[in-house]
This record gives C-alpha cells, structure tokens and sequence, in this order.
C-alpha cells in the first residue's frame, strides 16, 4: 500500500549517501534518472547526483530513507570565501592591534614629552630665580633670602604632594652660573628626601640648603676654583666658602636653624675625613646634601685640570672608594634613584645601537633611552623604556670621547649635565 512519504528536508548535494531517498526538484529532462524521486542505492547514483545543477532544489524524506545525509562539504568557491573571510578578519584584527600598538606609543610619546617639557619648563623658572638670588645674595640678602625661600617652599610642596616625582636630563642649556650646580643638587636632594620621607617642612629646608650651599664661593678669587692644583693656603682659602655661605645666608634673614646646618657641613662625611670641622656627625639634611653634592662635583667639577667622570664611573667610585664618606641607605637611595647607567650616559644596547639614558627606569639596570637615529632630528627620534623591552638591555657604558664626531654631535652628550624633575600631581 502506498504510503504518504512525509515532509521533505532540504540538502544539499555533497550530502547524499546511498540510503537516502531523494527528490530532485528539477525538470524531468534535466537528469538521467526514470522519476525525479528515488531511492540513492549506489555510489554511481550519488556522483551522478552530485554532478547536477541541484544544490537549492534537493530534498531527501527521512520518512523513506534508511540512512542519515552525510556531513556537508563546502564547495571550492565556498572555502575560498571561507578563507578570503578569515584572512579578512585576521587582516582587521592585525590593522587593529597595530593601531592600538601605535596608539599607545604615540600616548606614551606624548606623555614623554610633555613630562620633559614640564620639567625643562620648571627648570627654567627655577633657573632663572635661583640665579637671581644667588647674584644678589651677597648685595640683597633679604630680598633675596625671600626669593630663594619662596622657590624652596614651592618646590618642596610640589614634591611633598606630587603622586610621582620623575627625573629628566635636560637639553642643552648655552648659559652659565651657579644656577647649574644649584638645581642638579637641589633636584637629586628633592628625590633622595621624598624617599627618605621627609616632611614638606623638612623638605623645605633642605631645598634652602640645596640652593645656597654654594653661594659664600663669590667671596673667593674665580680662579681658585678653576685648578685642582692648589697650594695649601689657597686651599684653606677655598674652604672658607663654607662659612661665606652660612654668614650670607644668615644675613638673609630667611634660613631656618637645620638649613644653615646643612650648608655648614655639606662637605663633611661620616667617617670624619670631611671638612672644615671634620666631624661624623650630621643631620639628615646635611648628609643628603653633602651626598648629591658630591655627585654632580664628579660630573662636573669646577676646575678645568679635572676630567669630568661619566655618570656611570662616578656613582661606581662613590660607591666603591667612597662610600665609608656616606650613609649608607643614603648612597643605595642615590644609586637606585638614578640607576646603574644614570641619565646623561652614552650606552650601546645589545642589539649594537647606541643610544642616550635620559631618564631612570624602574629596573636600575633599564632605564629610558634616545635611541640615536642619524636619519631623523634628535627631538622626533625614538625614546625607548628598556623595562619593557625583555631583548633588548645595555651592553655597556661608552665615553663620548670614543665616538666619531658625526655621532657625538647627534648624541650631544652635555659637558654640564643639567637635570630637573616633573611631578604628577595627585589624582
């Protein structure tokens, strides 16, 4: 008896199986078979099947078949679109992460920057004031006691305050003064204090100390200071710059009690072989700035008949001649604040450029660096945070005098390194 073959499902033709009774929704002279419903019963049947225009008008009845369609088989131009699809969105998906890569390089870029402008910006300012008042100090002492200890208060709040304080090595500054050394101490004296933790009061004091510790030097013949080759009256001569500076700062009116202690004993050291009272005992202050103004004086001594160490050989030699001359959380305070290659540093990376520190880095050992790139200017070339660069460190320390001239020029490494800080403030 005939039976009613139920519902049709559609498939389509890479489907077919023998077992499957199908219909063939096309005209009747359009395939070979007697009826265009039948039962596939040969792999013959499904090749035949498969060789016609019938994907769309097939149908098999799960009713009358006593087999299952077999897995569905995408045609060639159906995998190339697949494909094409893929490749498509990977392409999207790579297009994607290069812009969100470039995004955040031109951001950090940017922010980079706009850090170093803050503190080049600060710098002058700064600059500009201390070299003021420390020209004046001696002629004007009140007003210019009143002027170093408004930049002091300023600095010491913007320090105190500030959710991070960041040090950068300055462009090339074409003018001279005491304003130099000043602020490279009053800067490694801001950083080393907040770590320290002193408070802004205490902070306060120490950035007054900072600026003036040097100011008794117009007192003393220029040219003293310019030989290292002194006889021992002009030594001891040089050393009465210590008590011009407290008597000038006093004078001012505007130097609290622990600030003039720490312009008094900035030269001495803690195991009794500074001077002029060749104590080993001294406040915090003093023993902060005792310990930065040591530093700079290795970059950038006074006398022309001393070489300027490299920043590098300098924080080496403190530590490792020196360091009996310093506290000794304070000197490890003062190596990890500006790292094993402190800015101003020429080093070559271990891919074989060289490049410039300008920046400390989290890790001591992977500071920020200029890459020198000779075929783009110095301000567009390339600043590399090497902590985030796992293959890419600091081979060694190069000294400028090494490089070719087209080089050195590029890398402009300063003779006076001048550096500065820039302060996130708080969120």
């Amino acid at each position: 008896m005939w039976k009613n073959p139920g519902a049709a499902v559609a498939i389509d033709p890479s489907q077919v199986v023998p077992g499957l009774y199908v219909w063939l929704n096309v005209r009747w002279d359009e395939h070979p078979f007697i009826s265009n419903r039948l039962m596939v019963k040969h792999a013959k049947d499904v090749a035949v099947i498969q060789s016609l225009d019938a994907r769309g008008r097939l149908f098999y009845f799960p009713a009358k078949s006593t087999a299952e369609p077999g897995a569905y088989v995408p045609t060639t131009e159906e995998l190339a679109a697949q494909q094409a699809a893929q490749e498509a969105a990977l392409k999207a998906e790579l297009l994607a992460e290069i812009k969100r890569l470039e995004d955040a390089k031109r951001d950090k870029r940017l922010r980079q920057r706009d850090a170093a402008a803050r503190a080049d910006r600060a710098w002058e300012d700064a600059a500009r004031k201390t070299r003021e008042a420390l020209q004046t100090l001696h002629r004007s002492p009140k007003a210019a006691g009143a002027l170093l200890q408004d930049l002091s208060r300023d600095t010491a709040a913007s320090i105190a305050q500030g959710k991070e304080v960041l040090l950068h090595l300055l462009g090339d500054k074409k003018e001279q003064g005491p304003q130099f050394h000043a602020l490279n101490v009053l800067t490694l004296c801001m950083l080393m204090g907040k770590k320290a933790g002193l408070t802004e009061r205490e902070l306060s004091d120490l950035a007054m100390a900072a600026l003036a510790h040097d100011v008794g030097k117009v007192k003393i013949p220029f040219q003293l200071f310019k030989t290292s080759k002194r006889k021992k009256h002009e030594e001891d001569h040089v050393r009465q710059h210590v008590m011009f500076s407290v008597q000038l700062a006093i004078e001012s009116g505007a130097f609290s009690k622990d600030a003039l202690a720490a312009i008094a004993d900035h030269h001495e050291a803690a195991d009794g072989s500074g001077w002029p009272r060749a104590t080993r005992t001294m406040g915090r202050a003093a023993a902060i700035l005792a310990l930065a103004n040591r530093y700079d004086n290795l970059c950038t001594p006074d006398a022309t008949d001393q070489e300027p160490l490299m920043p590098a050989e300098a924080l080496a030699r403190m530590f490792r001649l020196e360091s009996a001359r310093f506290d000794p959380a304070l000197l490890s305070s003062l190596i990890k604040l500006l790292g094993v290659y402190p800015p101003g540093t020429v080093v070559q990376l271990t891919d074989g450029s060289l490049a410039l520190v300008v920046a400390p880095g989290p890790d001591s050992l992977r500071p920020r660096v200029l890459v020198y790139s000779p075929d783009m200017p110095k301000d567009e070339a390339p600043t590399v945070e090497l902590h985030t660069e796992a293959d890419l460190k600091i081979a060694e320390a190069i000294r400028p005098s090494t490089l070719p001239l087209d080089v050195l020029e590029w890398i402009n490494p300063q003779q006076r390194l001048s550096y500065f800080f820039s302060v996130e403030p708080p969120a």
